[in-house]
């Protein structure tokens, strides 16, 4: 296990006033840099995060997540990172889980290691429930490799993941994107750390649309499928193997 890999905390944000604080002083207690970057929000959000201990990126306009992520991205390989982990800016996502993710891709050294939300998911609206189901049948199908939960945003990505920077797909395409190009030209593995499913509280309303951005997936994720070719042995792939889950510290006392 490499324990001398740089790596730091990209968090993506938009409109996100009323969490961003928070989201941003729980990451700084990790003691790792901290980058977040603001696709054009028109609230109090880079004001807040001007004022705290992070570097921040601003978009002057909206131009999606995929562009923030990319923006993060280039950033990381500009600053010579080694990996890094995404998080929303929303509160969803703790950043008490970041530590077990970095350990797993640490020990998983050719893996994007993914918080799967596979706690408490009757949290989870029904609607984005099966939304969410869909595009792991779909994504793992076209990764030829089971994937859990392949909407979560708070994901380790390894040097290699960050080379994909460049990939043609936008706004929520880019993270189903990166995991397929991983996947089918890069040889990565996928392994996921159980979270819990947190939708409870003042979160504000998803900028994740179940039916917009479903289709957008759906239609780049049947693209990459054709691209490849073997849609039959890539299906069987997905399904033939088991899915890669490190679930060991709910086996240990903390």
């Amino acid at each position: 296990m490499n324990d001398n890999l740089r790596w730091c905390v990209l968090i993506p944000c938009l409109n996100e006033e009323k969490a961003i604080s928070q989201v941003v002083k729980s990451a700084l207690r990790l003691s790792v840099p901290i980058i977040v970057i603001d696709d054009g929000s028109d609230d109090r959000t880079p004001d807040i995060v001007g004022a705290m201990p992070a570097t921040l990126l601003r978009h002057e306009r909206r131009q999606g997540k995929g562009e923030a992520l990319r923006t993060g991205f280039r950033e990381a390989l500009r600053l010579g990172f080694d990996a890094v982990v995404t998080m929303d800016g929303d509160g969803q996502h703790l950043a008490e889980d970041i530590p077990r993710l970095v350990d797993v891709g640490k020990r998983f050294p050719d893996h994007i290691v993914i918080g799967a939300r596979l706690l408490h998911r009757e949290q989870q609206p029904k609607g984005r429930r099966r939304a969410n189901a869909f595009a792991d049948w779909g994504i793992s199908w076209a990764c030829a490799q089971p994937v859990a939960d392949t909407q979560s945003g708070q994901r380790w990505y390894p040097r290699s993941a960050l080379d994909l920077v460049e990939l043609d797909a936008e706004n929520f395409v880019f993270e189903a994107a990166v995991l397929i190009a991983a996947s089918r030209e890069k040889g990565l593995g996928i392994v996921s750390v159980p979270i819990a499913s947190r939708y409870e509280g003042s979160f504000r309303l998803s900028h994740f649309s179940p039916v917009r951005d479903v289709v957008r997936i759906a239609a780049y994720t049947l693209g990459r499928l054709i691209h490849y070719g073997n849609i039959r042995a890539s299906y069987n792939r997905s399904r033939a193997q088991p899915l890669v889950i490190d679930d060991s510290y709910s086996q240990r006392t903390v």
